[in-house]
């Protein structure tokens, strides 16, 4: 019962939050850039918050439970490294063209139809994104709602994160994923305290799992299959989603061009280094529960969060897993419709 109040409580207050964030929407900079105000603090939250979704915390989880850090190179590697880049290499540059998105940069490069013709790819491109967050989300409200059956929680879902992107645009994104990404690190963090208890701690966590879990590459004596399939998953993301919306869109946020180039670099660090606690609990429940990792990986993190833990652990791991979906999906929701309105 708890866990259901503290879930509905925590929603409901994000609502109101991005319903009294766009009283400050003034103008179309004001809604899709958040007027090119964000100090360094919410600027560096809002591009943290870029992919840390339903994925970072349950589906990258799983996979290096399968297999390690190979098996998570596209992410958190790649997605890290596309923040790195973007930063060091194309932020200072774009913020002084003052362009509201990345269609208005192809329009202005190139021509009205390649203009068209990537934003419509773009908008595409998140259509899977976007399902999936509300997909997450309606199966956390199901859960800690049983009244509440699945079809009926992902509409739900839905309504709750279009709401409040509708009214508040970037500026309710970016107040929300401060917020929520304070949550995340706090409720991620007790959960993998508590789990390493469990374990036995550290050096216990460390010595149960096999070596080849920590190589991050191929060995060097390795075949050129194998070199190509390790670049390819890092670069996939890390050069494929540097002309995306709501990259561009959360960088161009900040208030000058110094934070913009900034917060993409650390955004990148922050989200590597966060990312990885969800991916070291998932490791120390593959040794607790080796038999939930055999007949149902995807389960590891929930089964040792709903059956073993204390409730106000339960409460945090839920405030956390719905603060990461809401942050990425509010922003993913918001980056095809700004390219919409305005490039299509």
């Amino acid at each position: 019962m708890l866990v259901q109040i503290a879930v509905i409580g925590y929603v409901l207050i994000m609502l109101l939050i991005g319903i009294y964030a766009s009283r400050k929407v003034k103008n179309t900079n004001d809604y899709v850039l958040a007027g090119r105000s964000l100090p360094f603090y919410m600027a560096l939250a809002t591009v943290f918050a870029t992919w840390f979704g339903s994925e970072s915390i349950l589906g990258a989880s799983t996979k290096f439970a399968e297999g390690g850090f190979s098996n998570v190179i596209e992410d958190p590697f790649g997605a890290a490294l596309c923040l790195i880049i973007a930063g060091l290499f194309f932020n200072r540059k774009l913020y002084g063209l003052n362009f509201l998105t990345i269609g208005d940069y192809f329009k202005s490069r190139y021509n009205t139809i390649i203009a068209v013709f990537l934003s419509v790819s773009i908008i595409i491109s998140y259509f899977g994104w976007v399902a999936a967050q509300f997909l997450a989300l309606g199966l956390v409200l199901s859960t800690v709602i049983p009244a509440l059956s699945l079809p009926w929680a992902i509409v739900l879902a839905a309504a709750i994160v279009t709401f409040y992107t509708f009214f508040g645009g970037m500026r309710s994104v970016a107040l929300l994923d401060t917020i929520q990404s304070a949550v995340i690190i706090f409720g991620l963090g007790a959960i993998f305290i508590y789990a390493l208890s469990r374990v036995g701690g550290m050096d216990v966590f460390i010595s149960q799992t096999p070596k080849e879990f920590w190589n991050i590459s191929p060995k060097m004596s390795a075949s050129l299959t194998e070199w190509i399939i390790f670049v390819t998953a890092l670069m996939t993301i890390g050069f494929g989603s540097i002309p995306q919306q709501d990259v561009y869109q959360r960088a161009m946020s900040a208030k000058s061009a110094t934070i913009s180039v900034w917060a993409s670099v650390f955004g990148g660090l922050l989200y590597f280094s966060i990312v990885l606690i969800p991916l070291f609990i998932a490791g120390i429940a593959r040794i607790l529960y080796p038999d939930v990792l055999a007949n149902d990986p995807q389960n590891l993190i929930l089964t040792l969060v709903q059956d073993h833990t204390p409730v106000i652990i339960q409460v945090l791991f839920f405030g956390a897993l719905v603060s990461a979906i809401i942050s990425t999906a509010s922003g993913a929701l918001l980056a095809p419709g700004t390219l919409l309105a305005e490039n299509v």
